[in-house]
């Protein structure tokens, strides 16, 4: 069986900009985004990730949540999708959530998911052999404007061994 694996819009948008969303495909199979992610991404019509996610309808599959009134609680400090996020997790028991936020991954840990960033998806690409290398991908996230510290960038080589 397949794990449930449910993506934030950040995540998205950065494989987007380095032309590697393929590579939730390749690690996961399929992923899950929540209508709230959809409507965040569909708002720059004319965006990479935009075009990106309509050409990977047949593998980035959109659900609703069921608890609306669940979003109020949440709300305050996340954005809609960052919340439909963890209340889809919820409710299909995901095995794991891609969120870069660091606010929003608090929570989903605190919920007790599993939860890896954008970071993570290239490590475990490396990893599994779908790229070779991590530095040039991070680069071009940087040069992409994706904010990573320099603290997490040195974090990330460190692991990939590069």
């Amino acid at each position: 069986m397949d794990k449930i694996v449910i993506i934030n819009s950040t995540p998205i948008i950065a494989l987007s900009a380095i032309e590697k969303l393929v590579l939730l495909k390749e690690l996961y199979g399929s992923v899950i985004i929540p209508r709230a992610v959809q409507q965040e991404i569909g708002v720059k019509r004319e965006s990479k990730a935009q075009a990106q996610l309509e050409l990977c309808a047949d593998w980035i599959n959109v659900h609703d949540i069921n608890n609306i009134a669940q979003k109020q609680i949440f709300k305050t400090q996340l954005h809609d999708g960052e919340v439909e996020v963890m209340i889809l997790g919820q409710e299909m028991k995901a095995d794991l959530l891609i969120i870069d936020d660091y606010l929003a991954r608090k929570y989903a840990k605190y919920l007790e998911f599993k939860v890896v960033g954008t970071a993570g998806v290239l490590l475990l690409a490396k990893s599994k052999g779908f790229i070779q290398e991590v530095r040039p991908l991070v680069d071009a996230l940087v040069s992409n404007g994706i904010y990573i510290s320099s603290r997490l960038y040195s974090e990330i080589m460190s692991i990939a061994g590069e």
